[in-house]
């Protein structure tokens, strides 16, 4: 039997990899992607991360799964569709495989809600962003838009207005739904447009978003604005629908778990965007593997 189970082979999955095998953990990583890394492999590039500034999230990525198979970490490609706890976790893969093991980190991670609209998969990473801080910097002195109007989307305007030559902020209604003190800074920044009753019908850009097309939901009048990105911003979907009888969620569904990353089962820990928390950058989610990577040993020395 395993020490333990990591489910999700992105920063945190791997973060955790390599702190489980440099503690002498027989570990196996199940990642249902063919490719390891999570959301990054899908960013262009990546400037906030220490000591690798400029860096692309598939070489980043590449990186982190090198280190772990170099410590000897093990990777199994499937998706895993139920988890059992008894006296130990049995994890059931799609394919009929079953893995046990003592414990597991579920480090799954969490999808950006998307517009789905013509031209935003296509240009996902080429100016369609979903992180204002990972890609803000990338379009400095430039003309952006936001779509959304909660909190996340009304601080990522904010940051990108203080960056950017002008930012659109387009909303499906007049008002928002973001704390008014945000608003209102947001209000007064001069180089802010807001496109109200407005959503998104198309991105549009020969392999870099070059415009977006608008709708007025309230007359059905079609505008188009000339920018360099987008910045989506319209909430997360956390993957934790196969966890929600075993672990304690919040009512967004996300795993309740602090930076220990112990949840309400004592042989399930979580890490990275999965769980609870108000940042979800890829530094916070190797930070995540590690800490779990701890409180995993602590469970097993006390068995």
């Amino acid at each position: 039997m395993l020490d333990l189970i990591i489910i999700g082979a992105g920063p945190a999955g791997l973060a955790a990899a390599i702190y489980g095998k440099r503690a002498e953990l027989d570990l196996a990583i199940v990642e249902k992607e063919a490719v390891q890394g999570g959301q990054i492999i899908i960013t262009n590039e990546i400037d906030n991360y220490p000591g690798l500034p400029h860096t692309g999230g598939f070489e980043l990525a590449d990186k982190f799964r090198e280190h772990a198979e170099a410590l000897g970490a093990t990777f199994t490609m499937g998706e895993v569709e139920k988890i059992e706890t008894t006296d130990h976790v049995k994890a059931y893969l799609r394919d009929g495989t079953i893995l046990e093991a003592k414990t597991a980190i579920i480090a799954g991670g969490a999808k950006h809600r998307n517009l789905n609209v013509p031209g935003e998969a296509e240009l996902t990473g080429s100016g369609v962003s979903y992180c204002a801080t990972c890609d803000g910097a990338f379009f400095r002195k430039k003309t952006v838009a936001v779509v959304g109007g909660g909190d996340v989307a009304i601080g990522d305007a904010l940051f990108l207005a203080r960056l950017c030559a002008k930012v659109y902020v387009i909303h499906r209604r007049q008002e928002f739904r973001a704390a008014k003190t945000l608003v209102t800074a947001l209000k007064a920044m001069p180089n802010v447009e807001f496109v109200y009753d407005s959503t998104v019908k198309e991105i549009q850009g020969d392999g870099h978003v070059e415009r977006v097309v608008v709708t007025n939901v309230k007359t059905s009048e079609e505008s188009t604005l000339e920018i360099n990105g987008i910045f989506v911003a319209v909430g997360m979907l956390p993957e934790t629908s196969i966890y929600k009888d075993i672990v304690d969620l919040d009512e967004a569904g996300y795993i309740k778990a602090d930076e220990t990353g112990r949840t309400s089962n004592p042989m399930l820990f979580a890490a990275g965007d999965i769980r609870t928390k108000a940042l979800r950058q890829v530094i916070t989610a190797a930070a995540d593997g590690a800490n779990a990577i701890t409180s995993v040993e602590a469970y097993l020395n006390q068995k």
